[in-house]
């Protein structure tokens, strides 16, 4: 599957302010998408955009604010740069709280904005890699069976197979079985990895794993 393409949207009313952010972000390579109002760059925003938005905050129709909360009630990700003449700490608060990844003057340094989104990008995209791999750990976790699972966890946190047989009142060797499938399904050799797991699914805490794990987990 090949990854969505990184986009800047821009959206701001002022033609020429639009038309020269444009010009001075595609001079450095990047794509951009311009966008004269907040519907205009909803209605065009994709489910699982890529990139960053450099929104205007004083708009007709939906303002900078008013789009901010409509992508959080899409849950989209997209980090948001404000762009404002008129940037009165109330909005600049309240901006910030909701989320706002910076909050840059009108008129501004072309070199500061390209640098806010470059961070902006850069920031996106680790957090969009950190979600594929919680996505990843999850469904790999969704292949084992119950009984798979009865044993995932007791191995994850650094139990025997002797102690694990005691627990679930079945023989060592019925363990040993299951012990293999599940590192089989979760495609790891060592009992650490399979902790690793556990804990990146948030199933368990690296807090109560047995000492003889604990050991082996990288620091």
């Amino acid at each position: 599957m090949t990854d969505k393409p990184t986009t800047v949207y821009v959206v701001d009313d002022d033609a020429g302010m639009l038309e020269s952010t444009q010009w001075l972000l595609e001079s450095v390579g990047l794509q951009v998408v311009a966008c004269r109002d907040g519907r205009q760059f909803l209605d065009s925003l994709g489910d699982s955009s890529n990139g960053c938005v450099i929104l205007d905050v004083r708009m007709p129709g939906l303002g900078g604010l008013n789009v901010q909360e409509e992508l959080q009630k899409r849950g989209s990700r997209l980090p948001i740069i404000f762009v404002s003449g008129h940037a009165d700490v109330p909005i600049v608060v309240r901006a910030f709280k909701s989320g706002a990844f910076d909050f840059i003057e009108k008129p501004f340094n072309e070199q500061l904005l390209l640098d806010s989104v470059q961070q902006a990008l850069q920031e996106h995209q680790q957090t969009s890699l950190q979600q594929r791999g919680d996505d990843n750990t999850e469904a790999l976790i969704a292949t084992l069976t119950r009984r798979e699972r009865d044993v995932f966890l007791p191995l994850a946190r650094g139990y025997t197979s002797r102690e694990i047989a005691d627990m679930l009142g079945v023989s060592v060797k019925t363990i040993d079985l299951y012990r293999s499938r599940v590192m089989k399904r979760l495609g790891v050799e060592r009992t650490p990895d399979v902790t690793g797991i556990a804990i990146a699914a948030g199933l368990i805490s690296p807090l109560s794993l047995r000492a003889s794990t604990a050991q082996g987990l990288p620091g």
